[in-house]
């Protein structure tokens, strides 16, 4: 597997009018909206298979493409009564990890915790004893993550279970380019989970799952057969180098801020993915309020 790519261009029949007059005459870029994605990872014969889910036909957001779960970060997920049921790293540490506060730390973590509940039915726990929990939830644990953070930690702390924020290994942070009306600011974090868990997807909400080697996904999409964005393939291109799942816990370098740009091209559109400066940090407001980085 070669490099992850870095540029990507997309034929102007692939891109609305609305978003090429974007691109060609940018307006005042809009704030980016927080979020959370997981990247399931489970063994494999050869290395690791990771777990894609496809977006719906109707969608308002990237229609039809294979995405990792996640969505975005809700304001009572900085909650401090959050913090009795999260296990794991401290939120002040999770702040050094992503380079944040830690109240928007934790608001993240819980995010992605609970996306994942959520979009597969897995949830990560440890019960009071301190041990894990079997990865798949109770249906009745899954409508309560529906209904509410309140409904929520009650269902966990009925059970004397704290979601377990320790199996997330932070992978990269991505900020949509500009020129898109709607942008996101996404942490990326990778979870083990075990080979044979049942994938539940919630109805309507998500058309497919399926299981892939991370260099057979790049391959498809490269052949037109899979629908990828961006930070989708960029970060299958990387974790096809994992020889195994233990490999993911290994790394210890500090994860990417990605800052794509985009601009105009005979074709269409190019999408370029930069780095952000390790001086530089994004200004929008943070899950919490006042500055994230």
């Amino acid at each position: 597997m070669s490099r992850p790519p870095r540029v990507f261009v997309f034929p102007t029949a692939l891109v609305p009018p609305a978003l090429r007059e974007r691109v060609a005459h940018p307006p005042p870029p809009t704030t980016p909206i927080p979020a959370a994605t997981v990247v399931p990872l489970r063994p494999a014969p050869d290395g690791v298979e990771v777990l894609l889910v496809q977006r719906p036909q109707g969608s308002r957001f990237a229609a039809e493409a294979w995405v990792f779960p996640g969505g975005r970060v809700d304001p009572a997920d900085a909650d401090p009564a959050w913090a009795i049921h999260l296990a794991g790293p401290s939120a002040r540490r999770w702040a050094r990890r992503l380079r944040t506060r830690p109240a928007a730390a934790q608001a993240v973590v819980l995010a992605a915790l609970r996306e994942l509940l959520e979009e597969t039915g897995w949830v990560l726990a440890r019960d009071a004893e301190d041990r894990p929990v079997p990865t798949a939830a109770p249906p009745e644990l899954r409508h309560a993550a529906d209904a509410g953070a309140e409904a929520f930690r009650r269902a966990l702390g009925a059970r004397g279970w704290r979601l377990d924020a320790g199996r997330l290994v932070h992978l990269a942070r991505w900020i949509t380019p500009e020129p898109e009306a709607r942008r996101y600011d996404t942490f990326f974090f990778a979870a083990a989970v075990p080979a044979d868990a049942p994938v539940h997807l919630p109805p309507g909400e998500l058309a497919a799952a399926a299981w892939w080697r991370p260099a057979d996904a790049v391959a498809a999409w490269r052949a037109g057969e899979l629908r990828l964005l961006p930070p989708t393939v960029h970060t299958l291109a990387r974790l096809a180098h994992l020889r195994d799942v233990a490999d993911l816990g290994r790394r210890r370098c500090p994860a990417p801020i990605y800052q794509p740009i985009m601009r105009p091209h005979p074709d269409g559109i190019i999408i370029e993915v930069r780095r952000a400066s390790t001086h530089s940090r994004p200004t929008h407001e943070g899950p919490s309020g006042g500055p994230a980085p």
